[in-house]
């Protein structure tokens, strides 16, 4: 089994970070030979990252791990507030918004939050999970 790695990329309150968390993360699964996650990774970091960057103010950061055999993606925010529980994929299909966590639970094997401060302020971490095998 692979050692664990991890990676964070602190980001600003900018919408260009939702592209730039996607092409980093694309680089580091690519760089550890996970690239055939890339494309779900991606669509999972956007989806958390858009979440973290267009509806909290203050920093974000995107996190990456694996460990045994898991990909976990995160994206950690300055509000501590849970966020909204997913629809259903189906009764969103005509929505103009609310479609993210949705997908997220979709395309995840796994996903769910948890209460966590950085740089000294309190937030939260919003995280799914993919095998990697």
């Amino acid at each position: 089994m692979p050692e664990p790695w991890e990676y964070s990329l602190y980001i600003p309150t900018d919408p260009r970070a939702v592209t730039v968390s996607r092409r980093t993360l694309r680089l580091i699964l690519t760089l550890h030979d996970l690239a055939h996650l890339a494309d779900t990774a991606e669509l999972l970091a956007s989806e958390l990252i858009s979440n973290a960057v267009l509806h909290t103010k203050g920093p974000a950061c995107l996190r990456v791990r694996h460990r045994d055999g898991v990909l976990r993606i995160g994206a950690w925010d300055a509000d501590p507030e849970p966020p909204e529980p997913p629809g259903r994929l189906e009764a969103l299909a005509d929505a103009e918004s609310g479609r993210g966590f949705a997908l997220v639970r979709a395309c995840a094997d796994v996903w769910g939050w948890q209460p966590l401060s950085r740089m000294g302020r309190r937030g939260k971490l919003v995280w799914c999970e993919l095998q990697a095998a």
